[in-house]
C-alpha cells in the first residue's frame, strides 16, 4: 500500500513538535517528512523568486502589486514541486544519506517508506505542481517544464563537482522567470538579471547550510562549495552576495522601480551583512538557522518590491 504504517520518529534535523508529528496520521508522517513539510524554509526559498519576479513585473506594467491569483498558484507550485523535489533527491541519495550522521534518518534509509512508495509519492507531487503549471499562458507552461532539467541533473552534481550549490541555484532561481513570463507571456532583461542575482543568492546560503555536514562529505566523498570555499567562506559570501545584491539592483532599474524597491534591497544588504559577520562555519546548528533566516531575506527584498508597486500606482 501507498501509506507506510512504521513511523520510527521525525528525522533528525527537522523542526521538533511540528504539525506533521503532532497532528498527522502516523501512516503519513514518513511522507511528510519526504516532502519536508516540517521544514517551510525550503519552498519558501523556493517560492521567492517567482514573487520577486511577480513584483517587478507589476513595477514595470504600472500596477499596484502583484498579481494575487499568480502568487497563490506559485505557493502550490513552490510547495508540491520542493516536495517533489526533496523526495526525487531522497532516491537518488538513498545510499549517501545512510551514511551521513544528519540524514541517515530520512525516510527512505530509515526504512519507514520504500523506494516505489517514494516514487509513487513523488508522482502525485509532480501531478499537483502540473496541474498549477496549467493555469498559466502557454510561454510560462513551456518554461515551467524546461525548469525539470535543472532539477534533475541537480541530485548528481554533487558527486561530480565542487559547485552542486551553482546547479541548486539554476533550479531554485528559476522562478524569477516565471513571475515576469505569468504577466507578459514573454522575458526581458529583469528577469535574466533576477535569475543571475538568484543564483548567487542561493549559492551563498546553500553554502552556508552545507557546512552542516562537511566532516561526513568528505568521508563518503560528496562535494560542495562548504568544502570548496572552507576557511575562505566569509569572502566568498561577501563577493557572492555582493554581486546578487547588483543583478537584483540593475533587474530593479531595468524594471522602472523606485526608491522603494532600493531601499528593501538596502534594508537586505544588511541582514546579508550580518549573516555574514555572526557566521561560525563549525557551529552547525548556527549555520542551519541563519540559512533559515534567508527566509526573512526573501520578505524585505519583497516588501520593498510591493511597496514600491503601490507608492508608484498612486
Amino acid at each position: 500500500m501507498l501509506f507506510s504504517t512504521k513511523d520510527t520518529g521525525p528525522v533528525a534535523d527537522a523542526v521538533k513538535r511540528h504539525w506533521v508529528d503532532t497532528r498527522l496520521p502516523a501512516s503519513m508522517r514518513p511522507y511528510a517528512r519526504l516532502a519536508r513539510w516540517e521544514r517551510p524554509i525550503g519552498w519558501e526559498l523556493l517560492l521567492w523568486p517567482c514573487c520577486w519576479s511577480a513584483a517587478l513585473a507589476a513595477i514595470a506594467a504600472g500596477q499596484g502589486w502583484p498579481n494575487p491569483w499568480h502568487l497563490l498558484l506559485f505557493f502550490i507550485g513552490a510547495v508540491a514541486m520542493r516536495g517533489a523535489g526533496c523526495t526525487y533527491n531522497d532516491i537518488v541519495d538513498v545510499n549517501i544519506d545512510a551514511q551521513v550522521e544528519r540524514t541517515r534518518s530520512r525516510p527512505i534509509p530509515a526504512g519507514q517508506v520504500s523506494k516505489f512508495q517514494a516514487k509513487v509519492f513523488l508522482v502525485v507531487q509532480a501531478l499537483v505542481g502540473l496541474a498549477v503549471l496549467l493555469q498559466f499562458n502557454s510561454f510560462t507552461i513551456i518554461l515551467g517544464l524546461v525548469s525539470l532539467l535543472p532539477v534533475a541533473i541537480y541530485p548528481f552534481m554533487k558527486r561530480v563537482t565542487n559547485w552542486p550549490q551553482l546547479f541548486l541555484g539554476f533550479a531554485f532561481s528559476w522562478g524569477a522567470f516565471m513571475g515576469w513570463a505569468a504577466a507578459f507571456g514573454s522575458l526581458s532583461w529583469p528577469p535574466v538579471l533576477l535569475y543571475l542575482g538568484g543564483i548567487c543568492w542561493t549559492i551563498g546560503y546553500d553554502t552556508i547550510y552545507a557546512h552542516q555536514d562537511k566532516e561526513d562529505d568528505a568521508l563518503v566523498g560528496v562535494k560542495s562549495t562548504a568544502r570548496l570555499f572552507g576557511e575562505r567562506t566569509k569572502p566568498a559570501l561577501i563577493a557572492l552576495y555582493g554581486i546578487a545584491t547588483v543583478l537584483f539592483g540593475a533587474a530593479a532599474i531595468l524594471a522602472d522601480a523606485g526608491p522603494a524597491a532600493f531601499a528593501g534591497l538596502l534594508a537586505g544588504v544588511v541582514h546579508l551583512g550580518w549573516q555574514i559577520a555572526v557566521l561560525d562555519i563549525d557551529d552547525g546548528d548556527q549555520c542551519l538557522k541563519l540559512f533559515r533566516s534567508n527566509g526573512t531575506y526573501g520578505w524585505i527584498l519583497f516588501g520593498g518590491f510591493v511597496l514600491d508597486a503601490f507608492i508608484g500606482w498612486i
